[in-house]
């Protein structure tokens, strides 16, 4: 770089044309959200959204209809002179790509209204289509969303009208008297209109959000002028990229836009050189680190933070603001609360705005390198340096809670100094001084490992204090970063949890409640939701009260004893690769009990957590344990694939008519076979599925070679599984027989076969959805009528899912207040 001349600026930046904003994924999800909530509505509000349509309508009557008729055109004309006065505002501007992306967006929300419209008149997504319109357009052809409406709400989205209120206004208005015309004229739903007014929006924000906004923040010159302004000197300012993601760390967005190392003609004004004489105070230089907040990304991470603060504690999770005015005022209150407690941190110099768009934060630079990028790590005198540092700040309950080794920086004469302390907490708990001593011993855990990082804690700290702290060495509490190579590093956190308790024997530790919800709990809830919204759907394909008084019910009570023989032939199962001699009630009790758990977990996960859980109370180490529900599952599922060959050849064998799957099954077939090739192919894949694949193996082969030293007990098991599968396959097929269309039993058993490995696959709980609509398939193939074979597949998971939930949940609690889960 040339020096700059007197008075002059030297400039190095590297500012972005085009940025994506935050706000506008933000925006675009809570518009699909919004969308999904007006389905809903749609399903569960019908009858007050047509009593809405029903009084526009009504009074739409008593408007003169020759003034009706002129209200459409006019309505239309309005709400597309507004486009066109925006367009001709753009050209005069001379802001043509502005235009051309605007028009294009528009374009393709018209694109794709008019996809959703062809597939909403399927007869696949009748349902779907009937809750948007409201069952109000009678005829499946007619269109369920009006796509010019949201090619022109799309259109204005790209284009942008913050701060542009009379055209918002006017627009919106137009919007406003099109919606009221449609109601009273053509009696367009008027939850389609709503449907189409936020997909519209959804669509413009989601191509703003991809294609970039044009950027307004300021220069470089812009921010050394502001530094100026504020009594800083700036001589040459340089656009620098810092360690990780320049928008955030750990997610938050509150890390920073940008980072800029700026150079003043002056060093520190409190120095005693520069108090001492002017002449060194102007010959001296000084180096300032310079961090920009960008009121563009205000809301980065904000998804990500709402998920944290609605499943953690307010005081666990670190809540951050979205505004930017709010952001940096936190950071600097924490900057001189550390300064105040004596930490060594860097001095924040200067809070100034940049305009209406940002605001720089700048803080004294200091040279050295950080633990990131230390090798080999550092000694245990820098490490005792860095626990002083930490610990001044507790001294005065300041928090830093960004304790990664990216802002740990050792300078050359083996000092400690905290960078970045803008996510901690002032007037801090004990327990966020816990949780912050935490982080530092498991950051600095995986840099130096866990016995030196134990050590030093100790050593600082005290064994009695740390005892405090063992409960929340757990990844849900530490930073992203921590977390990400702790994943990698799985023996860390139980190795440091050993050598803290070793330090006080005979302790015990209190557990800490740490989470509002676990993610278990949560996924459990979602999917609730969804097994309920299945189960109304299926209700309202067929009213259960006619499937009821239509079956056979000689044949329903063989269905129903077939059903309860399932849950023995379990029992049996378990018991045969189980060692240990088990109690046949109470373990019948608990196949029972897993009825009442698989209604709010996948069909092959809650069941078989519920066994492990069941078979430890009972004494049985876990690994024990987990390696006999592994063997009676994989048992299950090589007789599932021989049972399957099976009867695939008996019933091609004698029936007159083999079964014909539909289309669509051998789509799904294919695309499985294709994903299974990519899998095998792939190094990578090859290297997820032997580490997933390994373990299970590592524990189940030991565990089958020594159930099959006791042959009753192998043959006990094996049976089991057998009997398992038997009855729920005569099950279906007397559910069948009930409704008087008797069926080959070697077709009932491939399509109950196929049905349920379909559930075990899908994710739903107790494969709701794709189990129906696959055993309602395959009876459709075999010959058994459409309403028939929906009747059947009704009755069969009411006898086999819903009805035994009251009793699985009654035998849960049993259980439980029994100590045997």
């Amino acid at each position: 770089m040339t020096p700059p001349q007197p008075g002059e600026i030297q400039i190095e930046d590297q500012l972005e044309r085009r940025i994506r904003k935050p706000v506008d994924l933000l925006r675009c999800l809570v518009s699909c959200i919004e969308i999904v909530a007006l389905v809903l509505a749609g399903l569960a509000a019908s009858a007050t959204t047509a009593a809405v349509e029903a009084d526009i309508v009504t009074a739409s009557t008593k408007i003169p209809p020759a003034l009706l008729h002129a209200a459409r055109p006019v309505a239309l004309i309005a709400l597309f002179i507004l486009p066109a006065a925006l367009a001709v505002q753009l050209l005069a501007r001379r802001q043509f790509r502005r235009l051309a992306e605007a028009v294009a967006t528009g374009v393709l929300a018209v694109a794709v209204i008019t996809v959703l419209n062809d597939l909403l008149s399927r007869d696949a997504a009748a349902r779907l289509y009937d809750a948007i319109t409201m069952s109000r357009l009678g005829a499946s052809h007619a269109a369920a969303l009006d796509p010019a409406l949201a090619g022109l709400v799309a259109y204005a989205t790209m284009v942008g009208l913050v701060g542009r209120p009379y055209w918002r206004n006017a627009l919106w208005a137009a919007v406003g008297v099109y919606a009221i015309v449609q109601v009273g004229v053509l009696h367009t739903p008027l939850l389609t209109l709503l449907i189409t007014v936020i997909a519209g929006r959804a669509i413009g924000l989601a191509v703003r959000y991809v294609a970039g906004s044009t950027s307004q923040r300021p220069s470089a010159r812009e921010i050394a002028s502001a530094l100026i302004a504020s009594d800083l000197p700036v001589t040459a300012i340089k656009r620098v990229r810092r360690e990780g993601n320049d928008a955030g760390r750990d997610g938050t967005g509150v890390a920073g836009s940008r980072h800029y190392a700026a150079t003043t003609s002056q060093g520190d004004r409190d120095s005693k050189a520069s108090r001492d004489s002017k002449a060194s105070r102007d010959s001296q230089e000084g180096q300032l680190d310079v961090v920009v907040f960008d009121r563009d990304q205000q809301a980065a991470g904000a998804v990500y933070r709402l998920y944290r603060s609605v499943r953690l504690l307010a005081q666990v999770s670190r809540s951050a603001p979205l505004s930017v005015d709010r952001a940096v005022e936190r950071r600097a209150l924490l900057s001189y609360a550390a300064e105040d407690a004596g930490a060594p941190t860097p001095r924040l110099r200067a809070l100034v705005r940049v305009g209406p768009e940002a605001a720089a934060l700048a803080y004294e630079h200091h040279e050295g390198t950080t633990l990131a990028r230390r090798n080999p790590g550092c000694s245990d005198a820098e490490l005792r340096q860095i626990w002083d540092a930490v610990d001044r700040m507790h001294a005065r309950h300041v928090t830093h809670r960004g304790l990664t080794a990216d802002r740990i920086l050792l300078t050359d004469d083996g000092q400690a100094i905290l960078l970045d302390p803008g996510d901690g907490d002032v007037a801090a708990s004990d327990l966020q001084v816990r949780l912050d001593v935490a982080q530092l011993i498991a950051e600095l855990a995986l840099y130096v490992g866990p016995d030196r990082s134990a050590r030093v804690a100790l050593e600082k700290t005290g064994a009695d204090e740390l005892l405090a702290v063992v409960p929340l060495l757990q990844p849900v509490v530490l930073a992203r970063s921590t977390r990400k190579a702790l994943r990698r590093r799985r023996d860390v956190l139980p190795a440091l949890r050993k050598l803290l308790l070793a330090a006080v024997p005979g302790a015990e530790v209190a557990p800490v409640r740490l989470e509002r919800i676990r993610f278990r709990t949560l996924l459990t809830l979602v999917a609730s939701v969804a097994a309920v919204y299945l189960l109304a759907g299926e209700l309202a394909r067929e009213s259960l009260g006619s499937v009821l008084r239509s079956a056979n019910w000689d044949w329903g009570v063989a269905a129903l004893a077939l059903s309860a023989a399932t849950y023995v032939a379990a029992t049996v199962s378990l018991s045969g690769f189980v060692s240990e001699r088990l109690d046949f009630f109470r373990t019948l009790l608990a196949q029972v009990a897993g009825s009442f758990v698989t209604l709010v977990t996948p069909a092959a996960v809650g069941g078989a957590a519920l066994n492990i859980r069941y078979l430890q109370r009972r004494k049985i180490p876990p690994a024990v344990a987990a390696a006999s529900v592994g063997v009676a599952q994989v048992v299950a599922f090589v007789l599932h694939i021989l049972l399957i060959v099976i009867f695939v050849a008996i019933a091609g064998s004698s029936a007159k008519e083999p079964i014909q799957p539909p289309r669509w099954a051998y789509y799904v077939l294919a695309g499985l076979v294709v994903a299974a090739g990519v899998v095998f192919a792939l190094p990578a894949g090859r290297r997820i599925l032997r580490a997933r694949v390994s373990p299970t193996l590592g524990q189940v082969l030991p565990r089958l070679l020594e159930v099959a030293q006791q042959p009753r007990k192998l043959a006990q098991g094996i049976g089991g599984a057998l009997l398992l599968s038997l009855a729920y396959i005569l099950c279906l097929a007397a559910c069948v027989a009930a409704f008087g269309r008797p069926v080959q039993i070697a077709s009932i058993g491939v399509v109950y076969l196929t049905g349920s490995a379909i559930g075990s696959i899908l994710p739903t709980p107790g494969g709701i959805g794709g189990v129906e609509a696959a055993l309602t398939a395959g009876l459709t193939a075999a010959g058994v009528p459409g309403a028939v074979a929906v009747s059947s597949v009704l009755l069969f998971r009411l006898l086999t899912f819903w009805l035994p939930v009251p009793f699985g949940w009654a035998a849960l609690n049993y259980l439980e207040r029994q100590q045997a889960l």
